[in-house]
């Protein structure tokens, strides 16, 4: 049954929405309990990096759908440690300030990207490690999760820097509440059709190699990433849409206790 891409693609999705809810629901807790206790529970996660690591490394070999489902959980495992580490606020970049009024466009880039430039230096290093690892490996699941959700990421922070119709600030903890400010509200971005037509060309793509599979380890990889694809694709589209995609979550999280933060959603004049 484990073999089947319908399987893997409910596998995709409840871990996409678990790990997610799970992130938030600790980078929750440990935000009441100041800048001590978020250090305290990224370095009580490391474990999970770790584990994330072995499992890269130990499933390069293994074809099978049992290797194609580890090689992705270990995937996430490692990604949603760093996740972990810059919701914490404990690697992020070294601006760490409210964005200006009025500021000019290059300097409003240079600050935007001074929020998040460790963090996006350690998953570059992450990926390069990846592909080093798994580069011409019998099972490269593991380097397509991490490049899918790392082109998805990027690609996410350059339209909410550009500019979208809405925004969802209510889960950003305290430690990153200068965030928001560096975001910009507007109808349209030029990037935003280039993101929805390339995230919809890899998920078609991943359903073509899918459609000609060879073995049940190959099905199973590619309806994972597939869905994965799909899953960044649909977060796209969360962004100019009016849907309430926060509930997914707010049900299991406790409720904000030192940070207060709001949902932007309006129409640029």
């Amino acid at each position: 049954m484990m073999a089947s891409p319908w399987i893997a693609a409910l596998v995709a999705l409840f871990l996409w929405w678990f790990s997610t809810g799970s992130i938030l629901c600790a980078v929750r807790h440990a935000d009441r309990g100041g800048p001590a206790t978020r250090t305290l529970a990224v370095l009580a996660a490391m474990p999970l990096a770790l584990l994330g690591a072995a499992g890269i490394w130990w499933t390069t070999g293994d074809t099978s759908p049992r290797g194609a489902y580890l090689a992705f959980g270990s995937a996430l495992a490692l990604w949603g440690w760093i996740e972990l580490a810059f919701l914490a606020g404990v690697i992020t970049g070294p601006n760490r300030t409210v964005m200006r009024p009025g500021v000019r466009e290059w300097e409003r880039f240079l600050r935007a990207w001074g929020t998040i430039a460790y963090h996006e230096g350690l998953l570059v290093l992450a990926l390069v490690l990846l592909a080093l690892i798994v580069w011409g490996a019998a099972n490269p699941v593991a380097l397509w999760t991490f490049g899918i959700l790392f082109a998805a990421r990027i690609s996410a922070k350059l339209n909410l820097y550009l500019g979208v119709r809405k925004i969802n600030t209510e889960f950003i903890p305290g430690a990153l509440a200068h965030l928001p400010s560096h975001f910009r509200i507007a109808r349209m971005n030029w990037l935003f059709p280039v993101s929805i037509t390339g995230l919809s060309l890899l998920t078609g793509y991943w359903l073509i190699l899918l459609a000609n599979a060879a073995t049940a380890g190959q099905a199973v990889g590619l309806a994972l990433m597939a869905s994965l694809s799909a899953l960044a694709l649909m977060e796209h589209w969360f962004m100019v849409l009016p849907l309430p995609d926060e509930r997914l979550w707010r049900w299991m999280l406790p409720a904000p206790v030192t940070h207060q933060a709001t949902r932007h959603s309006e129409e640029a004049p």
